[in-house]
């Protein structure tokens, strides 16, 4: 059975081809207003993470993590999601990653792990950690202990946003053309399969988004015993937007717990 349907999203949300332009135009006008320093992580052009501090000295660092079924967007794409944590005073980094098929999943969370140990050289504190889709996926992984992570003492909390926890269904996806898992890879790369990290973890996801998607964050809450918020009315696309708003529930899960 083909899920390449289950795991679309675009075709099933109204409106849906429009959000990157949204996002970009969005992520353009932050961007001109707070100027993120542009930093390398890595010797790949993509290994290179904005960062955004506030005024005064940071309570802790913010990692946002973005999705594209690792295989699209960068950093710029959504820098304005930095808007919520940074209003609190935090200090927000966005990583950009290599993308498949130049990379495979497993290379990209270790190179993610290299952004969050770059980005906390820069600052010190607690770090938070969340990301969408694939990037929920990404951040996920990163509190597995299996994941080298030098500043692993500093996590204070994860929360992956719609993430996808068993790459398993992916393998019968049009995309894994593009992505080329295999089952090693796939249960090797899956939250699901990891024991439960020491992190404290919440799972977000949309009331309204894909019943995969839905499935993916309950299997996870449940696996890791994590706390699980369903915010109604919200979709895949977008179910991030209150990352934008200090005192939306999303954001203070990040920052505050």
């Amino acid at each position: 059975m083909d899920l390449s349907d289950a795991y679309a999203n675009a075709a099933h949300i109204p409106g849906g081809a429009a959000f990157p332009d949204r996002w970009a135009e969005a992520s353009s006008a932050f961007r001109a207003a707070h100027a993120p320093e542009d930093i390398p992580y890595g010797g790949h052009p993509r290994e290179r993470l904005l960062l955004v501090r506030p005024a005064g000295v940071p309570r802790g660092l913010a990692v946002l993590v973005h999705g594209g079924y690792w295989m699209a967007f960068s950093a710029p794409d959504f820098a304005h999601l930095a808007a919520g944590p940074l209003a609190r005073g935090w200090a927000v980094a966005l990583p950009s990653y290599p993308l498949c098929p130049d990379a495979r999943v497993g290379g990209i969370v270790r190179s993610l792990a290299r952004a969050v140990e770059r980005a906390a050289a820069e600052v010190e504190g607690p770090i938070a950690l969340a990301g969408h889709s694939a990037g929920g996926h990404l951040v996920a992984r990163l509190a597995c202990g299996d994941v080298p992570l030098s500043v692993r003492d500093r996590l204070a909390r994860v929360v992956p946003i719609s993430p996808l926890s068993s790459l398993l269904p992916l393998l019968r996806t049009g995309m894994n053309a593009t992505l080329r898992l295999d089952i090693a890879e796939a249960v090797a790369e899956s939250p699901l399969f990891r024991p439960r990290p020491a992190v404290p973890v919440t799972v977000w996801v949309g009331e309204d988004e894909r019943p995969a998607f839905r499935d993916q964050a309950l299997w996870l809450a449940r696996c890791w015993g994590a706390a699980l918020s369903v915010e109604t009315g919200r979709h895949h696309f977008d179910v991030i937007a209150g990352l934008e708003r200090p005192e939306h529930p999303l954001t203070r899960a990040l920052v505050e717990g």
